[in-house]
């Protein structure tokens, strides 16, 4: 069959494209760049889901496809990717050119909970486009993925460093219903939506093989990477809401208002349909992590909140040694210690003010900014920088009980080790 798949390089997408091209199967792939290098039997067509053509020009180029499968997707919205155009405007012009090209089946790949009782604007924005599916004279098929667990994507990242925190902060109790499917399952089964013939029209739930709480889905990855239980800590939903909405500023950031409100709403539905289609039984929770893989994951996931907890401290040492330098610490105290390093007197006020500043800056800037190879390395050099002035004008601080300049190898270290960690590769994003 000639299948054309939008969404290609998302989670879901990337992995149905090599089941299907494995299978035999030519592949159209749609999206707004070209998928890296096309393998035999892959074509590729530009369509720009944010500004998609109208529908009569696409349908000239879908004259030949026989099943269409929409994969595109995204969790938080950004500048030019919105969920109306993305998960309601794109799909419908696209669903109604494949109607108009004669194309025989369409697989849409929404989400569990896009129903009519959605509450989040990405459920409500998926539904949208699911119903004008289901309205068509046109074999469509619905296909809602529960909370979709891959070792590379990123909610999967996101869920397996929570569970390696030394104690759980469960919101609400962690007591939500979520039913997580495995992304093999989940690829088998749109593998089958897609070839088998009589596969059923409609919604189609294509969850996991039991619901469980959510405390019990992060208790389950933790003995998974072979980490013993954790203490735990209700924090209440009030509180979780606020920090969902602050959050939300933040573009970029993992847990926002929308993952909040889905998450409260829970995620469960029967097994039966997805467990057919996968051809079997489904992978329970505790299976989803290869033993082979447990130790590796675990070092991952504790890297993922590791690498925060260091920035914030870094962070902390240069904002609360700026505000010191301002003026907490006596000024005239500060002087002194700049006369004896050799600072000219003229010099010294502005000197001591701009060295604070700087320290105040630095600090914002590891907190702000998001690359910060650079930073590290201006870190570096101005802590090397101080402590050579100052283990030759002032070396009794290397004897000090206090350890000051004691404390710089520490820092140093930090940097070094924030240096080789971070900018290295990160989960994909789910696109789903």
């Amino acid at each position: 069959m000639k299948i054309l798949l939008a969404g290609a390089t998302g989670l879901i997408g990337g992995r149905l494209r090599g089941r299907l091209r494995d299978a035999g199967h030519e592949l159209l792939l749609a999206g707004r760049r070209p998928p890296g290098r096309l393998a035999e039997g892959e074509s590729w067509l530009e369509l720009d889901f944010a500004r998609p053509p109208a529908s009569e020009a696409l349908a000239e180029r879908l004259l030949d496809v026989d099943v269409a499968v929409n994969a595109v997707g995204i969790f938080r919205e950004a500048r030019g990717q919105t969920f109306d155009a993305l998960h309601r405007r794109a799909p419908i012009a696209l669903f109604e050119a494949c109607r108009r090209a004669g194309v025989r089946r369409i697989v849409q790949v929404s989400a569990l909970g896009a129903d009519a009782d959605a509450a989040s604007r990405f459920h409500a924005s998926k539904r949208a486009a699911d119903d004008a599916l289901l309205a068509l004279p046109i074999d469509g098929i619905v296909a809602q993925p529960s909370l979709v667990f891959a070792v590379d994507g990123a909610s999967s990242r996101l869920f397996l460093c929570i569970a390696t925190l030394p104690f759980a902060a469960l919101p609400a109790g962690g007591r939500q219903r979520l039913q997580p499917i495995h992304i093999d399952d989940l690829t088998a089964a749109l593998a089958t939506l897609v070839e088998q013939a009589g596969a059923p029209r409609g919604r189609i739930a294509l969850v996991g093989a039991q619901p469980l709480t959510f405390a019990a889905y992060l208790h389950e990855l933790r003995a998974a990477m072979r980490l013993a239980p954790a203490p735990s800590v209700a924090v209440p939903a009030s509180w979780v809401t606020r920090g969902a909405r602050v959050v939300d500023a933040f573009a970029g950031a993992p847990f926002a208002r929308d993952a909040w409100t889905m998450l409260e709403r829970g995620n469960e539905a029967p097994s039966d349909a997805a467990a057919a289609l996968a051809g079997g039984s489904l992978l329970a929770p505790r299976e989803f992590v290869p033993p082979a893989f447990a130790s590796a994951l675990r070092v991952r996931a504790q890297v993922d909140w590791l690498l925060p907890l260091l920035r914030m401290s870094i962070a902390a040492v240069w904002i609360v040694t700026g505000i010191v330098s301002l003026g907490v610490y006596p000024v005239a105290d500060s002087l002194a210690l700049l006369e004896r390093t050799g600072v000219p007197a003229p010099l010294r006020l502005a000197a001591l003010y701009g060295a604070a500043l700087l320290d105040l800056a630095l600090g914002v800037a590891t907190l702000a900014m998001r690359r910060r190879r650079l930073l590290w390395w201006a870190q570096i050099a101005l802590i090397l920088a101080y402590t050579a002035v100052i283990s030759v004008r002032l070396p009794e601080f290397w004897l000090h009980p206090y350890g000051p300049l004691l404390k710089n190898v520490p820092m140093l270290a930090m940097l070094v080790l924030l240096l080789q960690l971070e900018g290295r590769g990160r989960g994909r994003h789910d696109g789903i």
